[in-house]
């Protein structure tokens, strides 16, 4: 049996995207008030809708989440997670333009503050998102589907290592 590369590739892309809005959810999720502060710190919401929006970009992050499951679902998952991600890379750009970098980016996991660097991260997921919904995998077996599984947690590993260390040169940034 040959693997059918181009859907391996895309399912390995399909679990990391899922795994990169399960974190982020559950982060939003389980420190919503923390989460509410920083969208806050954007200064784009006004208070009064602020909970509500902050509600509602949970939900669509775990609807992310959920549409990955099945492939008859995968492609509104894609478009919603291509929909979050120019939105929040909007968010961070209008801000940075503004002067306002030393908000936390409310993304998870370790702390970093707005700079171009999470704005281009964003870019690239977006990029990995769109190749998948042109190229949906198809027809894969059971082998085939375990190695893509097992790829898209390593790209996911590598996600979280390289996310760390734009935290650290954030750190590195603010204490010069």
């Amino acid at each position: 049996m040959q693997a059918n590369v181009p859907s391996c590739l895309s399912l390995s892309l399909v679990v990391f995207i899922l795994l990169v809005f399960l974190r982020a959810s559950g982060h939003k999720l389980f420190s919503f008030t923390v989460f509410t502060g920083y969208v806050a710190d954007y200064r784009l919401i006004t208070g009064r809708f602020l909970s509500f929006v902050c509600g509602g970009l949970v939900a669509a992050e775990i609807l992310v989440v959920l549409l990955q499951l099945l492939p008859i679902s995968q492609i509104f998952g894609l478009v919603l997670a291509a929909g979050l991600l120019v939105t929040y890379s909007a968010g961070m750009a209008i801000n940075i333009v503004r002067g306002h970098t030393d908000i936390e980016c409310g993304c998870g996991g370790a702390v970093q503050h707005l700079s171009w660097s999470l704005v281009i991260r964003n870019c690239i997921l977006l990029a990995l998102i769109c190749a998948v919904a042109m190229y949906p995998s198809r027809g894969l077996d059971a082998f085939s589907t375990e190695i893509a599984v097992l790829c898209g947690f390593l790209f996911w590993i590598v996600f979280l290592l390289s996310e760390q260390i734009l935290a650290n040169s954030s750190l590195v940034r603010l204490t010069q």
